[in-house]
């Protein structure tokens, strides 16, 4: 066992949150003084002071006899990895950007190409330590004799409007140093499916293992599945590519059948270039990219760039300076069972219009417990649907109406799917408890948050606060 982080620190800090939590004052919504968040939606500006959760960051320890890691709960995935892989682990899931928090992908919802085999983060945590809306620090776990298993099992998706995970304990499993990638091109939706149907089932193909599952849909007619499996090494006079520098992952996945990463660039394969959004930015044109120094290609620096954007509304200024009509931003990840993939990228190629999407197929890992606040059909393969920019609207129309989005919710819960709440949301509240898990949430809330100290999750997403 590697401890990293003492288990004496941790204490002062859990004293040092207590006594904020008991500093502000009752009637005032408690919430969290962060510098940086990977969450596209505005929240109300506030002069109550945060609690002070940075130095809740690191490894508490690594058992790697029995494949765990004790974690703090705003430890970023890139330091998680980077504790991790020189022992020869990673986390079951790894979500694609580096600064997504342990906390953040257990709270919220976290998906990879490892989630048609292991599901979402939350799905392997064996333990938290959660700061409630009383003021308390529970121990949860998913045991049937936990007198706090419904916080364990209604935690994910509240998105803190339960509580904040200062510790999680995770399941870890081992790696090998090298991925070695398939693109496999489909030229109908209706094929997509069906091989992701087979290969998420069979997980192999033509004597290969499949590890990783995920895949890029550039037109209606140009679909690519990109499979991973971890090897031990590269074949003889043979180097893994490079996308962190000149070169573009998403750019060599319809010129390329095959290619090899080291395991880590694997696993930061799309925050180099925030998947396409970086062209947003010039950062995909050759001559600016020789310029932009290697370290600020990353999602967080794109993130900079677009808080500037939502402080100063720059780009709705320049379409009215140029004449242009007004744009909606269509932000959004959305899930629904592989046998409606086709008829939501029908709908979505003819009604929204955005590409590249991203593609992801995910599957509850046990199908014998229930999530709540965002339920599967545990029998069921789901895929990941992931858009990510901002689409022209008529006349009449202004960006906060979420004409795009509102069609987008529509069509996605009568196909049966759900969306990430990561984004802005239009749901009214009686269609937004079916989906993410009414009574169930009711009776947590009153539970672990009788006066109500912590925003609740409607107000939170939809309503902005």
């Amino acid at each position: 066992m590697l401890a990293l982080v003492a288990d004496q620190e941790y204490r002062a800090l859990k004293e040092r949150i207590g006594r904020q939590f008991a500093g502000i004052p009752v009637g005032q919504n408690i919430r969290l003084a962060k510098l940086t968040s990977n969450l596209f939606r505005a929240r109300s500006a506030t002069e109550v002071p945060g609690l002070d959760v940075r130095d809740f960051s690191g490894v508490l320890s690594i058992n790697e006899a029995a494949g765990t890691a004790d974690v703090l709960g705003m430890t970023t995935y890139e330091q998680l990895v980077a504790a991790m892989l020189p022992l020869g682990f990673m986390p079951l899931c790894v979500p694609q950007l580096r600064t997504i928090t342990l906390g953040g992908a257990v709270t919220g919802m976290g998906i990879e190409a490892a989630s048609f085999r292991n599901g979402a983060p939350h799905e392997s945590v064996i333990e938290m330590d959660i700061l409630t809306g009383t003021g308390q620090i529970l121990t949860v776990t998913g045991e049937n004799d936990d007198p706090h298993r419904d916080l364990f099992f209604g935690f994910p998706n509240s998105y803190g409007s339960l509580g904040y995970a200062l510790r999680i304990k995770i399941e870890l499993e081992p790696i090998k140093p090298f991925v070695h990638l398939r693109h496999l091109r489909f030229d109908t939706a209706e094929a997509l499916a069906v091989a992701i149907d087979t290969l998420t089932n069979s997980r192999e193909l033509d004597g290969k293992s499949i590890d990783f599952i995920d895949g890029t849909v550039f037109s209606s007619d140009e679909h690519y599945l990109t499979l991973g499996e971890m090897v031990d090494s590269l074949p003889q006079g043979l180097a893994a590519s490079d996308y962190t520098r000149q070169e573009i992952y998403y750019q060599s996945i319809p010129r390329r059948t095959e290619d090899y990463l080291t395991i880590l660039d694997y696993l930061w394969r799309w925050d180099t270039d925030w998947f396409w959004c970086s062209r947003a930015f010039g950062a995909q044109v050759p001559v600016i990219r020789k310029l932009w120094p290697k370290s600020k290609l990353r999602s967080d620096v794109y993130w900079k760039f677009i808080a500037l954007d939502h402080k100063y509304d720059i780009a709705a200024r320049v379409n009215s300076f140029r004449g242009k009509p007004q744009r909606e931003s269509v932000v959004q990840d959305i899930e629904v069972p592989v046998g409606h993939l086709p008829e939501f990228l029908e709908f979505f190629h003819n009604k929204v219009g955005i590409s590249p999407i991203w593609i992801c197929p995910l599957k509850q890992r046990d199908a014998n417990v229930r999530w709540p606040l965002y339920e599967f059909d545990p029998d069921t393969m789901y895929v990941n649907v992931g858009f990510w920019s901002s689409v022209a609207i008529n006349e009449g129309l202004t960006p906060a109406d979420g004409a795009i989005n509102r069609m987008i919710e529509d069509e996605v819960t009568r196909l049966g799917g759900r969306k990430s709440l990561y984004s802005t949301t239009f749901y009214d509240k009686k269609t937004f408890w079916s989906i993410y898990g009414g009574s169930t949430y009711f009776a947590l809330k009153d539970r672990y948050d009788p006066q109500g100290r912590l925003l609740g999750l409607y107000e939170k997403v939809v309503e902005q606060r």
